[in-house]
């Protein structure tokens, strides 16, 4: 949500911005913004709409001179999507820009005292304020000026500015919102998101909450809320470029969903040894496993969905209550927290603003923090007492679909451990799981080899305005992805429901020609599910069935079907989701709609 980026070296800084800014498309925008120091004034550029539209308005930068500069793509919070509400914002003497990620929550009362003392708003943002409260706790020093500034923000923010007194610097600051920096040979870069510098240098800092970073193109220094200079290490890369980039296909979507049976056998192999689920990395007390009493799993979106499939799994193998909420509704609930507590927070980008809060809230009552998450040195992996990392790599679209896929892998591997190090997984039960996620890989490879059939399933009902999902136990949490994963990229009304549910109220919305996507995965509960799916098909509803290979009856009952190999319950919802991304996106592409940045959205929500 929203990209910050930041060039200073020695080539123009104006098209290397702009190639930054492209790289963080994915995190979605509504306008973006390039501001560079050009002699004696900072010329900003910034319009509303796609970043290709700024791009041809400054010919890919070449009309913008000079060597130090900062960029912007703002997704919506306050004031609509227009040009003057876009990033950069100059201060009312023109000497400070800036661009911010986040929000302030007390921009209002900011605002009302800079008016009084004469200074004019041109925008509706509450970004605005912040160059002109730099302007007024100007003390000559860009990093003095910043540290003046900050008591008076609440809220959240990542932060890029721009002096005209320190023309050969760029001041960056981080408080609850992502922002790294980065070193090349001669030049320095600030970016929401490693990708985007990638083609430029492998090593970054990863800037911590109430920092402050000083960069010239020959060094990068850091300073803590005193101002005091504080000694950072630097992160080295790993992985790829290509790994961030297209490779032949048509979208990241689709790169990624085909990227899931060696993103699997990264998260499950290295972890079955021997027989047994090796999680030691976690170094988890094993008294307290062995005391461990409830779990909570917090996380926001498709993280939530796995965290409901993880809820499954730990009351199925530890035996103990385990609650899975919405970060959001956890922080300003009162949920009911203790030293035999493990709180799990999910999250692909680890930036993820309502899980951080709720990871925060969880330490500070004193539980013992877990995190699955996938970017290593994210603020929620620096947080969390321990951290199990999914490896899927880079995601790139909006909608998620190999960081789910290697979470419930992630989840089911955490529930079989716990169980095992309590004594409390038969040796035939685990001997039947590890067989299954040893399969996995492979099985998913030919699920997603058969992607053809979900493309003509696709052609016959992309056209239909409401779908219904519906299924029962974990096939249930699997319909709440499955209908996520479709409205999100193609705008179809869609919702998941519990089949059992139905009679309480949404079989009053079907109709003829409605469109049900029934799950029916778990053979003990075929026959509950069949006499659902007769319900829906009898007040005229299409229905199309996601079946296990060899359920013949559940398949008859459908007028269409997609069907998966038949794995133990714990491990079927990875490969059931499968056909489910592929049906998303072939309905989404069907209808013309941007695949990998669906109107509206961010990949990282970092903010409230």
């Amino acid at each position: 949500m929203c990209g910050v980026v930041g060039y200073i070296g020695g080539r123009q800084a104006a098209p290397i911005l702009l190639e930054a800014l492209k790289k963080l498309e994915y995190r979605g925008y509504d306008s973006a913004g390039i501001a560079v120091i050009d002699g004696e004034s900072i010329d900003v550029r910034k319009m509303r709409g796609r970043l290709q539209l700024l791009c041809e308005h400054t010919r890919d930068g070449q009309d913008v001179p000079g060597t130090v500069g900062i960029g912007h793509t703002r997704w919506a919070t306050h004031g609509a999507p227009s040009d003057r509400n876009s990033h950069p914002h100059l201060s009312n003497n023109g000497r400070f820009a800036v661009v911010h990620n986040g929000i302030i929550e007390n921009f209002r009362q900011i605002k009302a005292m800079l008016e009084g003392k004469g200074y004019v708003f041109y925008s509706e943002t509450d970004s605005e304020v912040i160059s002109n409260l730099i302007q007024y706790c100007d003390q000559g020093d860009l990093v003095k000026t910043l540290l003046a500034a900050v008591p008076h923000l609440e809220g959240s923010y990542a932060l890029g500015v721009l002096s005209l007194d320190q023309p050969g610097c760029i001041a960056a600051l981080r408080k609850d919102s992502p922002l790294i920096a980065g070193k090349g040979e001669g030049e320095s870069f600030i970016v929401s998101d490693i990708p985007a510098i990638l083609n430029h240098t492998r090593d970054v800092y990863l800037m911590e909450d109430g920092e402050v970073a000083l960069l010239t193109g020959d060094e990068i220094r850091f300073f803590n809320g005193y101002g005091e200079a504080v000694r950072k290490d630097i992160f080295r890369v790993s992985w790829d470029v290509s790994s961030a980039e297209k490779g032949g296909y048509e979208h990241f979507m689709m790169k990624e969903m085909m990227e899931q049976p060696e993103t699997l056998r990264e998260t499950v192999r290295p972890r079955l040894k021997e027989g047994r689920v090796d999680l030691d990395e976690l170094k988890l007390d094993g008294d307290f496993i062995r005391r461990l009493s409830m779990v909570h799993l917090v996380a926001c979106g498709s993280a939530y969905h796995a965290g409901r499939l993880g809820k499954d799994l730990i009351e199925k193998y530890l035996g103990i209550p385990a609650e899975a909420d919405i970060a959001s509704e956890f922080r300003y609930g009162s949920p009911i927290l203790n030293g035999d507590h493990l709180l799990i927070v999910i999250s692909q980008s680890g930036e993820t603003a309502d899980t951080i809060a709720a990871l925060r809230e969880g330490r500070r009552r004193g539980v013992k923090t877990l995190a699955v998450v996938n970017v290593v040195g994210s603020t929620i992996a620096r947080e969390a007492d321990h951290v199990l990392y999914t490896w899927a790599g880079p995601e790139i679209a909006v909608a998620t679909t190999k960081a789910y896929t290697a979470q419930i892998a992630a989840l089911i591997l955490l529930s079989a451990y716990l169980a095992q190090e309590r004594g409390q997984l038969a040796e035939a039960e685990r001997a039947e799981l590890i067989e299954g996620l040893e399969k996995l890989p492979e099985l998913a490879r030919r699920v997603l080899g058969e992607k053809e059939q979900a493309q003509y399933l696709a052609s016959r009902y992309f056209n239909r305005g409401d779908v219904y999902f519906i299924g029962r136990g974990i096939d249930y949490s699997l319909s709440l992805e499955g209908s996520l994963k479709l409205k999100e990229i193609s705008y179809i009304h869609s919702e998941a429901q519990a089949a059992g549910e139905l009679k309480h109220g949404t079989i009053s919305l079907i109709e003829q020609g409605t469109l049900v996507i029934a799950i029916s995965t778990q053979k003990r509960l075929r026959e509950k599910m069949a006499g659902n799916i007769q319900e829906v098909k009898a007040r005229g509803a299409a229905v199309l069935g996601l079946v296990t290979e060899g359920d013949e009856v559940s398949a008859a009952l459908c007028d269409d079907c997609l069907r998966v190999p038949a794995l133990p319950d714990a491990v079927q919802p990875i490969l059931s989701i499968l056909p489910l991304q592929l049906l998303a996106y072939y309905v989404a592409a069907l209808r013309g709609n941007d695949v990998d940045k669906p109107r509206n959205l961010a990949k990282s929500v970092t903010v409230e």
